[in-house]
């Protein structure tokens, strides 16, 4: 594990995340999201863009996709809504013979190691812990440590993204951490055709003909302004494709099955 020493307090630091994402949709968005985390002269500072949708659209994928295309580490932190300030710095833990030692976070191992930190759904946190983060977010780039007593700077390679789900807030996020969340970015469902490129990068194994019913459902969803995704579709098609291998039936013969089984008989009227 990696450590790192500050002001002679020794912290041991996250390992950055390795996830099989890519980001298959609009070029459009992963330039926006590149754009706010640029640099254009010494006394410039990145922004902290939030990337905004529905559940499933790939908020996560796209922040992964632009952060990994920077050649940086990159973290992750899920936030919930019993995230305390202490579990987004510095934790304490009992180490051997009795002994305190510290504990770095992600978004701590991606400051010191100029790594990108994905905040995953974070309209899920209070503002107490938004408010650990406040003078992270705005020119002074720190955050301080209430256990250790520490003020952590930020590599100037560091970059931050927030992902937050339209409509889950679990409570509200304060006006004075709003504006320093910017830009905002919206990821709205993917067209027909991105669709199916995405369920082809997911189900490379599975039959077209399967996808494109599956696309269809998806794209009749979202004319009705259901929450249907295409995480949702990928899974129906995934099921499907294993109740046909034991049941011995075609694919298409168990989407109705699938879909009632992934989404409940409510969402069947889309099934063509």
């Amino acid at each position: 594990m990696q450590q790192t020493t500050i002001d002679g307090i020794t912290l041991s630091l996250a390992r950055p995340v390795d996830l099989a994402l890519n980001w298959i949709g609009q070029d459009e968005l992963l330039r926006q999201l590149l754009a706010a985390w640029m640099v254009l002269e010494a006394r410039d500072i990145p922004f902290n863009p939030r990337l905004i949708g529905k559940p499933g659209v790939g908020k996560t994928t796209l922040a992964y996709a632009a952060a990994r295309s920077l050649n940086r580490p990159v973290y992750l932190f899920q936030a919930t809504m019993d995230t305390r300030p202490e579990d987004l710095i510095v934790t304490p833990v009992i180490g051997p013979g009795g002994t305190i030692q510290y504990v770095g976070s992600s978004l701590v191992s991606a400051m010191v190691n100029g790594g990108v930190l994905i905040l995953d759904e974070g309209n899920r946190m209070s503002e107490k812990s938004w408010a650990s983060l406040a003078p992270l977010l705005d020119d002074r780039r720190y955050v301080e440590s209430v256990i250790t007593g520490l003020r952590i700077p930020a590599h100037r390679d560091f970059r931050i993204v927030v992902t937050m789900n339209e409509d889950a807030s679990t409570f509200e996020i304060p006006e004075y951490i709003h504006s320093r969340l910017q830009p905002q970015i919206y990821i709205d469902f993917p067209e027909a055709d991105e669709e199916l490129l995405i369920l082809k990068e997911n189900l490379p194994f599975a039959e077209p003909e399967i996808l494109r019913y599956v696309v269809d459902f998806l794209q009749q969803a979202h004319a009705r302004d259901e929450r249907y995704s295409v995480r949702d579709g990928i899974n129906i098609a995934r099921y499907a494709l294993k109740m046909s291998a034991v049941s011995n039936c075609p694919p298409r013969e168990m989407l109705a099955t699938a879909v009632e089984r992934i989404l409940g008989d409510e969402a069947l009227p889309y099934l063509s």
